[in-house]
């Protein structure tokens, strides 16, 4: 079989059948959870397979907007995913560049200490993390929730490999210009890892948006909580049916932003990680 009867004969349409079904399949989950949230408590304590049937309300989503302090999760949420996200991206691209392009000893030794940070489990940091912020008095405040999190071993790795790939005939360009090493960082090499950039912050605001241990430690008054801390907080038992509703209404609410966020920017995302530029 060619690769011409391969790319415009029937296999095109069952790849193409086929992709579609696993994202349909993918979806399931999602409408599933979404249906549920729809659906009064008192009608999952009798059925939670009725989800397609009336009546549908809205009185779950009402009663999470209903408790003022949602509206300051949702602001630290912010603050702390964006924040972080941000320094992770600074960060990650100075180690980068200067383990990829600058020569120092001990270069080889403090890269395989940084990709050590792989292998250390998170659980495994906890008790020294708490006890270091509770002596500096860092605790309920967005320098404790953010700064843990700036240590970022596989944002390390990803953009080290990344300065690795730009020809070097780049920066010999600028140094012919006498541009400094700072000026060649900001303004030649760090625009040629937009793919790279877009990658990184995509996984480091999920995993700011979602993080739930360590706002669970360090986050002890209600104020300072962010959105997924503050939506389990208000769920007293989780295995009571009666709150299955309400439950779904929750895990609708806090994946909203960034559902909206990705709907938003999905134009530049899709542009970025492609290499390309968004019109």
């Amino acid at each position: 079989m060619s690769a011409r009867v391969w790319q415009n004969g029937p296999w095109d349409r069952v790849l193409l059948g086929a992709a579609i079904a696993l994202a349909l399949l993918w979806m399931l989950p999602l409408a599933w959870v979404f249906a549920l949230s729809l659906k009064s408590n008192a009608v999952l304590m009798e059925r939670t397979d009725a989800i397609l049937t009336t009546p549908f309300t809205l009185r779950n989503y009402a009663d999470i907007l209903a408790n003022p302090a949602v509206f300051r999760w949702v602001l630290n949420s912010c603050v702390v995913a964006l924040v972080q996200t941000a320094l992770v991206l600074f960060i990650s691209s100075l180690a980068g560049y200067g383990f990829a392009r600058c020569e120092f000893p001990g270069r080889r030794i403090a890269f395989a200490l940084a990709l050590a940070g792989l292998a250390v489990p998170e659980p495994a940091v906890v008790i020294p993390l708490h006890r270091i912020f509770a002596e500096l008095g860092l605790h309920n405040s967005y320098a404790g929730l953010i700064l843990p999190r700036l240590a970022a071993p596989f944002g390390v790795f990803l953009m080290t490999q990344f300065f690795k790939a730009i020809p070097r005939e780049l920066e010999e360009a600028a140094l012919m210009d006498n541009a400094s090493r700072w000026k060649i960082f900001w303004r030649v090499i760090l625009p040629q890892t937009l793919p790279a950039q877009a990658t990184l912050g995509i996984f480091s605001f999920l995993a700011a948006w979602n993080d739930y241990l360590w706002p669970l430690i360090s986050a002890t008054r209600p104020e300072m909580y962010t959105l997924t801390l503050g939506l389990a907080a208000t769920q007293t038992n989780f295995a009571q049916s009666e709150g299955l509703g309400f439950l779904m209404a929750q895990a609708v609410f806090a994946a909203l932003p960034v559902l909206v966020l990705y709907a938003f920017f999905q134009r530049h995302i899709v542009a970025a990680v492609a290499g390309g530029k968004a019109a």
